[in-house]
């Protein structure tokens, strides 16, 4: 049985039904945002922690939502700040390491044993890993989820045409960054 999100938020607003509202818009609405996050972050471990910090934080934020989006670009938005700050957590603790972070996710893809991508597809991976997180979170966005400019504007608060352009410079440095390793 699907239960619409309207649906959910009566749910919600029920003392004694809350917290099989919030079951329900967990069993909603994990999976898209696990592997919004797996994209982000490589690590399923990460992910999965960050997904629990997301569902966590909608849980403590629920009478908040105010309906101006749907509740899956509501938690969509806290998803991805949620990863920014883990990405940025991560980048501080390897301040004394010559290793930067992109190259620690890149070998960590190399050593997953749940990534089931062929070598084309891994090298696209880690051709996303070495963009900036802005502009990996568009190209993410745009490409793998095929999410239209409008809504991702909504979910990270920006306007279409920076959207346009950071996904244009991503394209870019993806397309030469793969060229650079066929040659």
């Amino acid at each position: 049985m699907s239960v619409s999100d309207q649906e959910i938020l009566a749910l919600a607003c029920i003392p004694e039904e809350k917290e099989q509202a919030f079951s329900l818009l967990v069993k909603k609405h994990q999976q898209r945002l696990y592997w919004h996050l797996r994209k982000m972050l490589i690590v399923h471990e990460d992910a999965d922690d960050v997904l629990q910090n997301t569902f966590v934080k909608a849980w403590q934020n629920l009478e908040q939502f105010r309906g101006d989006s749907s509740i899956y670009t509501w938690l969509y938005r806290i998803a991805t700040n949620e990863a920014l700050n883990f990405l940025n957590k991560k980048r501080a603790e390897l301040i004394n390491n010559p290793e930067d972070l992109e190259v620690l996710l890149s070998k960590q893809l190399d050593n997953d044993p749940l990534y089931t991508g062929d070598e084309i597809e891994k090298r696209l991976q880690k051709s996303v890993l070495s963009l900036p997180d802005k502009q990996r979170l568009v190209f993410n966005m745009k490409y793998f989820d095929n999410m239209k400019y409008e809504e991702m504007a909504r979910i990270l608060d920006t306007s279409v045409g920076a959207l346009k352009a950071s996904y244009f410079h991503a394209v870019r440095k993806i397309e030469a960054l793969i060229n650079q390793e066929l040659f």
